[in-house]
């Protein structure tokens, strides 16, 4: 797969540094894992911490699959 490069907003999430899909996907759960932003009762909800919230476009909280759709306007 191709890399892709994040920009300055997932960049404080994932990192700078160009990488395929797959990857950018890994450290997106890393992430959101490490800091307990996956909602309690309803799995399938990701609650936004301020970076997430800048790359969600200012949503608190999103689905894993509108979560997809979101870093994917973050990524060139």
């Amino acid at each position: 797969m191709a890399p892709v490069t994040p920009d300055a907003s997932l960049a404080a999430v994932v990192g700078a540094k160009p990488l395929p899909r797959t990857e950018l996907t890994k450290k997106l759960w890393e992430y959101i894992k490490k800091n307990s932003l996956q909602d309690k009762k309803d799995r399938k909800m990701i609650n936004a911490d301020a970076a997430l919230k800048v790359v969600f476009n200012g949503k608190g909280k999103v689905s894993m699959f509108e979560m997809t759709k979101l870093v994917s306007g973050h990524v060139s």
